[in-house]
């Protein structure tokens, strides 16, 4: 019976002495394949060694963004809070990035050296309204970086033909707007700075939901250039209209001329005193086209015929399907 006891004790010890053993290699072969990096750190830690590469030396006439800050420090600290002023002080991408303020107003070393001031000012490009520089120039360094997407159509488009500074709608220095550095805090107050107009027709009662914020001037127009009439994103006024009102495109089985020449002919885009955005108020509108010949009526009269045939909705109260028909009988448009 001890015997026994013995020999299964032996066995145990035996099978755990092996499990550990086993366990030990492993480790080992473990610790043997991972590079170790301590040498690495203690390399890294040596005094004397080189330090890690410093970025590439600013060129002749540069002071660098430091230098520029020792002085202008609060435009320095807004810029910071930007998008551009993020990637330039903090990710700079390439070595134009890394001249920081100097990126586009031009090499520093003689405005320091002068001490500041108007002086020194005068090799660099400051984007102000007194700035002496010529507008192409400042807009030559905007697109420096900024020449794909929209702005390949900037040369001769409408607002370089007016010597338009890529500075009169955009603030680069500090956040106004949400998005883009507008030089207001939306694209309608942008844009109605010169297109007042424009903007005016958005306080009439029937309006495009600019105001409202469901759209923007940009929802439409492209600013910064484009080959279309008007700047606008699509062909034609048609086109442009179809991307929302894609249920008035057809192609109908009775067509409305006026319609397929242009939605401009009866609705003003920008704003209207009158339902729908209407040019003029019905039955004006329809009777600039259509002859009082079948049932003449006076626009607003109170004869029976005007009383009979534009009463309420006027025209509309029968010739409904202004827009196209596609019923067989629908050459009026009617219901």
């Amino acid at each position: 019976m001890h015997t026994h006891r013995g020999r299964v004790t032996s066995r145990r010890n035996f099978v755990v002495g092996a499990i550990a053993g086993l366990k030990a290699v492993v480790i080992a072969a473990v610790l043997f394949a991972v590079p170790s990096s301590a040498p690495a750190q203690k390399d890294a830690a040596a005094p004397g060694t080189a330090a890690p590469a410093t970025p590439t030396a600013l060129p002749p006439g540069y002071v660098g963004a430091d230098t520029c800050n020792a002085c202008h420090e609060d435009a320095s600290q807004r810029f910071s809070h930007t998008r551009m002023g993020r990637r330039f002080l903090h990710q700079p991408r390439s070595q134009a990035e890394r001249l920081g303020c100097e990126s586009c107003h031009g090499p520093g070393q003689a405005h320091v050296d002068a001490g500041g001031g108007s002086p020194g000012k005068r090799n660099l490009i400051t984007f102000g309204k007194k700035d002496p520089t010529p507008v192409e120039q400042r807009n030559e360094v905007c697109l420096t970086c900024h020449s794909t997407g929209d702005r390949v159509f900037w040369a001769n488009s409408a607002h370089d033909a007016r010597n338009v500074p890529c500075t009169g709608c955009h603030r680069v220095m500090e956040n106004v707007s949400p998005r883009h550095q507008l030089v207001r805090p939306t694209e309608l107050e942008t844009c109605g700075t010169c297109h007042v107009q424009k903007r005016a027709a958005q306080l009439r009662s029937a309006h495009m939901p600019v105001r409202e914020g469901k759209m923007t001037c940009t929802s439409c127009h492209i600013p910064h250039g484009s080959l279309t009439q008007a700047l606008l994103k699509e062909n034609s006024p048609n086109d442009n209209c179809y991307r929302c009102h894609a249920e008035k495109r057809g192609p109908f089985l009775w067509q409305h001329a006026p319609v397929i020449e242009s939605c401009m002919n009866c609705h003003d885009p920008h704003g209207s005193n009158h339902e729908r955005m209407l040019t003029v108020a019905k039955p004006r509108l329809c009777q600039q086209c259509h002859v009082e010949t079948q049932h003449p009526t006076s626009p607003y009269g109170r004869d029976s015929a005007s009383l009979k045939f534009v009463l309420g909705r006027a025209c509309v109260n029968c010739h409904i399907n202004i827009h196209g028909s596609n019923h067989p009988s629908g050459f009026a448009f009617t219901r």
